[in-house]
């Protein structure tokens, strides 16, 4: 067999099938035009020999691609997401940076899922929709009592010891103070916190809040507002609409230090005491599609991010982090008791 029927045998597996249609008083012609040649008994064998060897090696390759869907399909897609609790477009930056780095390490794909908001969070980690998400201290207790097996895995190096700013507007007349007595004094104002089931937007402040003999429910001068997230926590308080907010450290910082917060419209009058709070917290099931070592690989993928590489830096400078440390379960016990004492998680 010479190339040309060679090449005759390779279009057959590679170009779709199209209708052959000989006219009477015309030749023979392939697709191409090309008039077909009649070949002698012994070469005919060898081409349709070859094409059955061709064609057998396509069905193969199309067999286990199908194979691997069917066996597979959309289970094989590692999905990650977050709490909503910056702005969205930053949050699709972070996290689709994310997803490409899990991928490449991993061998898996991997895509980011956005959610409209904290409880979303929670129900799409209990539904299996999410397999791993970025969440708060508060919500990942929630996702994980929702979850049997369910594992805080990964915190920032920040996140042992986080800290809320309570923020004022400057025309509001509060000072800054030094210790939790000093909120005393957001009593008969208008505040706001940021999500219901933010951890550093409203599960901690509140209990600072008690514990300086403040309480949300009766307090402040009307309701306690819910912005939904920090960065409008700060446009709120900024803008005068309430006279005081609380927002994370995290957030607080990096805004200010980029200029995107009018200093002369808002300041901070209060850090907190430390408590845990952001991980990322993974379902059981992962191991029963990825391998046994795959909870270990998603560890390493972070706590190996160096700062000297590039691509790794601009994760830990997303991230507002130095570096990823391990974390588990029981750093989250204080978070969980808080929560219940509060009435944000059932006794």
């Amino acid at each position: 067999m010479n190339a040309t029927d060679s090449l005759d045998v390779f279009e057959a597996c590679t170009t779709p099938l199209r209708p052959r249609t000989t006219r009477a008083g015309t030749s023979a012609t392939r697709p191409s035009g090309r008039p077909l040649r009649r070949l002698p008994g012994a070469r005919m064998l060898l081409v349709l020999a070859a094409l059955l060897v061709v064609t057998g090696a396509c069905a193969s390759t199309d067999g286990a691609t199908h194979g691997e869907r069917a066996s597979g399909g959309d289970d094989q897609v590692f999905t990650i997401g977050a709490i909503p609790d910056q702005d969205p477009e930053r949050l699709q930056r972070l996290y689709g940076i994310v997803a490409d780095h899990l991928g490449e390490e991993l061998g898996v794909a991997v895509e980011y899922e956005p959610v409209t908001d904290y409880a979303a969070s929670v129900s799409l980690f209990r539904t299996g929709d999410l397999d791993m998400v970025w969440f708060g201290g508060l919500t990942g207790v929630q996702a994980r009592l929702q979850v049997d097996g369910a594992e805080a895995i990964l915190q920032r190096g920040i996140d042992e010891r986080f800290h809320s700013i309570f923020i004022a507007n400057t025309a509001a007349g509060l000072q800054p103070v030094d210790d939790v007595a000093g909120l005393s004094q957001l009593a008969g104002k208008r505040f706001t916190f940021g999500s219901e089931s933010s951890t550093s937007g409203r599960l901690m402040p509140q209990f600072f809040l008690e514990q300086a003999g403040v309480s949300p429910e009766t307090d402040f001068a009307g309701a306690a507002g819910f912005s939904g997230s920090h960065d409008k926590t700060i446009e709120l308080v900024a803008a005068g609409t309430f006279e005081a907010g609380v927002v994370n450290e995290q957030v607080w910082t990096s805004r200010t230090e980029a200029g995107e917060v009018d200093l002369d419209k808002v300041t901070a009058i209060f850090r907190t005491p430390p408590y845990h709070d952001y991980h990322w917290v993974i379902r059981p099931d992962v191991v029963e599609r990825f391998g046994d070592d795959f909870v270990t690989r998603v560890k390493a993928a972070f706590t190996e991010l160096d700062p000297r590489d590039p691509n790794d830096a601009e994760i830990l400078e997303l991230f507002g982090a130095e570096e990823f440390i391990e974390t588990d379960n029981d750093n989250y016990a204080e978070i969980e008791q808080v929560a219940r004492d509060l009435g944000l998680i059932a006794q």
